[in-house]
C-alpha cells in the first residue's frame, strides 16, 4: 500500500518555525490556505503559493544563485505553483528549468523555510503585474556542482555558485539581504 502523501496545509502544520518570521508567516499561510481562493494559481492577484530552493553543493558550503532579471539580483531559484498543489515538485522543476541542472535532488523532501515575500508592481513579457504577496515554501536541494549550468534567458541572466557568506554580499534585495538568504546560510550551517 503506497504512504498517503502529506497535502500543504498538513506539511505547513508540522513544521517548527525557526523564527520569529517563520511563526508569524506560518500563521499567514495557514489563515489563508483556510480563507483564500485559488492560492496556487496566479488567479488569485492579492496573494498566491510560490515554491523557492536553497540549492546547495553537497558539502554544503556554496549554494547556487541566479541573477534574476526582474529584480536585477543574484537571487535564490523558484517560482509560481501555477496549479500544481506539490511545491516540492515545483520547486524541483523551476531548480532545473532555471539552472538546466539535471541532477538535483532534495535534501530530505521536507519544508526547510517559510516566507511571506511582498512582490512590487513590475512588468512581466510586455504585461504590468500589481504588487502582491507571495506565500513562499523553501526546500533545501542538493546538486553537483561541477555539472553544467545553462541561462535560462527569459528569466535569468547569470548563474553562479557562491560561499555562504558570498550569496548575501552578492544580493542586492535588501530584505532577503538583512532576513531570508542569512536565516537559510544559518539553519544550514547547523546542519554541517
Amino acid at each position: 500500500m503506497k504512504p498517503k502523501i502529506m497535502n500543504l496545509k498538513e506539511e505547513v502544520q508540522l513544521y517548527q518555525p525557526y523564527n520569529e518570521q517563520e511563526e508569524k508567516d506560518k500563521a499567514l499561510l495557514l489563515r489563508c490556505l483556510e480563507k483564500e481562493d485559488n492560492l496556487f494559481t496566479r488567479d488569485n492577484d492579492l496573494v498566491h503559493l510560490t515554491a523557492s530552493c536553497w540549492i546547495t553543493n553537497k558539502s554544503m558550503d556554496k549554494v547556487l544563485m541566479c541573477y534574476h532579471k526582474i529584480y536585477d539580483s543574484w537571487s535564490w531559484l523558484g517560482g509560481h505553483a501555477d496549479g500544481e498543489e506539490d511545491l516540492l515538485k515545483v520547486a524541483l522543476k523551476e531548480a532545473k528549468e532555471e539552472s538546466g541542472l539535471e541532477n538535483i535532488k532534495p535534501y530530505d523532501g521536507k519544508i526547510f523555510s517559510l516566507e511571506s515575500l511582498t512582490v512590487d508592481g513590475h512588468i512581466k513579457r510586455g504585461v504590468y503585474v500589481s504588487s502582491h504577496i507571495h506565500l513562499n515554501v523553501t526546500y533545501l536541494l542538493v546538486a553537483d556542482e561541477e555539472e553544467e549550468l545553462k541561462i535560462k534567458e527569459d528569466e535569468n541572466s547569470g548563474l553562479r555558485w557562491f560561499t555562504l557568506d558570498e550569496a548575501i554580499k552578492a544580493s542586492s534585495e535588501p530584505w532577503f539581504v538583512s532576513h531570508i538568504y542569512p536565516k537559510l546560510n544559518a539553519k544550514l550551517r547547523e546542519m554541517k
